[in-house]
């Protein structure tokens, strides 16, 4: 095709050399436009241009016939840039992405994990800044913008996707029990006695992988017990201890659901989880939108649900809605232009609706995509359970993950205290106590609590 344009081109440009030798002025203006509509033609369908391939870096191996849509539909737009897909297993990626950059092999883009873990790959010069992208301020709001922006302002990621935390519920076991969807933890729990006296698994998760434990299940339903953004920061600026009420209170509800996970829950993995909830094995799992792809691909004809995990009587009940990924570029990469170009296409409604449709259950942070109509009727039922509702991100993730070299950082306090009460190796004030104890080490703000 190329050749073809090149000596369409050629030709027409011998022609309008005998045009103004001849004088005929009408004919030369018609082939001088004709000319350049093809030259314009040909530039922005790829012509005459150099095809590249990119790589993209991701955790999400299960999105790989996914992203693949969505990075084709980028590719039938600009042709001559091809990116492919190379995810890592999500618990290995943080180690081998900061390896592979720094070996000098990492990938021209890459999905970067919101807050800490992609602040220190853009202090140490592996990412390169964005904030003069200005179609990353016009279609984001500075809120979604934040966890990939540092302390200085500059922003090095794009907000690609936030997912949604929240109880699945097999819907037949539900009716088959005359159980109603719980709104207050009682009722919760009340479901759960009713379900396990029946000889069901009231819920699905377990603690093989320790991080199931506490992404999944305390950060699900701790903004529940402390409260949302509010509360949050109160803890984060010293103005109240991790050890109070409200935090006891959060790790009582690890307790309270202990008896309801499935027998030897310290062997059960994540991947164990989801199978004795599609199998009908277990009435609830705790879980994120993150499952609903790999639910509706597994187990089409499975009929579920999903509803917020509720807060006591009396407190109103916040849900955990996390800025999840966004994308960066390799500093290093030779393919600056061409990986910027598909950081500009993502800002698009176009692309912000292949991405809802493809990935269901991955809510795009444009503000575009608040107004999408999801194709995914899971999907949209999950991010619905918000509605009416406070939100907040993972109670972690903005400040508590900074710890310094030799200290525990807030992540691994709060896993392993509700790791140790889901075993009934502490009580609920006794994990409190551990998380503040540890934060006391490093963490300023609640330096002025201690005894």
């Amino acid at each position: 095709m190329r050749v073809i344009i090149f000596g369409f081109i050629v030709n027409s440009f011998i022609i309008l050399r005998r045009c103004i030798l001849l004088k005929k002025v009408r004919l030369v203006v018609f082939l001088l436009v004709l000319i350049s509509l093809i030259s314009i033609a040909a530039t922005s369908t790829g012509f005459g241009a150099d095809k590249v391939t990119l790589t993209i870096g991701s955790w999400r191996v299960d999105d790989v016939e996914s992203i693949g849509k969505v990075l084709a539909a980028f590719t039938q737009k600009y042709p001559n840039i091809q990116i492919k897909f190379n995810p890592t297993n999500p618990p290995d990626y943080n180690a081998v992405l900061r390896t592979q950059l720094t070996g000098g092999s990492g990938p021209d883009l890459m999905y970067l994990r919101s807050f800490k873990i992609s602040a220190d790959l853009f202090k140490d010069g592996f990412i390169a800044p964005l904030t003069d992208m200005t179609a990353l301020k016009q279609n984001y709001t500075e809120g979604n913008l934040s966890p990939w922006t540092n302390d200085k302002g500059v922003i090095y990621g794009l907000p690609f996707m936030a997912v949604s935390h929240g109880i699945y519920y097999n819907s037949n076991l539900f009716k088959k029990y005359k159980i109603n969807v719980p709104t207050t933890w009682q009722q919760l729990i009340i479901a759960a006695k009713k379900l396990k006296a029946a000889g069901i698994i009231p819920f699905a998760n377990g603690s093989k992988e320790q991080w199931d434990m506490n992404e999944i299940v305390f950060m699900n339903l701790l903004p529940d017990f402390i409260g949302g953004r509010s509360s949050r920061l109160e803890y984060e600026t010293g103005k109240v201890p991790f050890n109070d009420a409200k935090m006891v209170a959060a790790f009582q509800a690890i307790k309270d659901i202990a008896p309801y996970l499935p027998a030897g829950q310290e062997g059960v993995s994540y991947y164990d989880a989801q199978q004795l909830f599609l199998l009908g094995k277990a009435a609830m799992f705790f879980g994120g939108s993150w499952d609903v792809a790999i639910f509706e691909k597994a187990a089409p004809d499975f009929e579920w649900g999903v509803f917020a995990t509720p807060a006591s009587v009396g407190r109103k009940t916040v849900v955990c809605f996390h800025p999840d990924c966004g994308i960066g570029i390799n500093k290093t990469s030779k393919f600056q232009k061409e990986a910027r170009l598909f950081l500009e296409w993502l800002t698009t409604k176009q692309a912000a609706q292949i991405l809802a449709d493809e990935i269901p259950g991955f809510y795009p942070l444009s503000k575009t995509g608040a107004a999408l109509k999801i194709k995914s009727a899971h999907a949209s039922q999950f991010l619905a359970i918000s509605n009416g509702k406070e939100t907040d991100l993972r109670f972690d993730w903005p400040v508590l993950m900074d710890a310094p070299q030799g200290k525990t950082d807030g992540y691994n306090l709060t896993q392993n205290a509700a790791l140790a009460v889901a075993k009934g190796a502490m009580t609920p004030k006794q994990a409190a106590d551990f998380v503040q104890d540890g934060l006391e080490q490093w963490y300023a703000p609640t330096q002025h609590f201690k005894k």
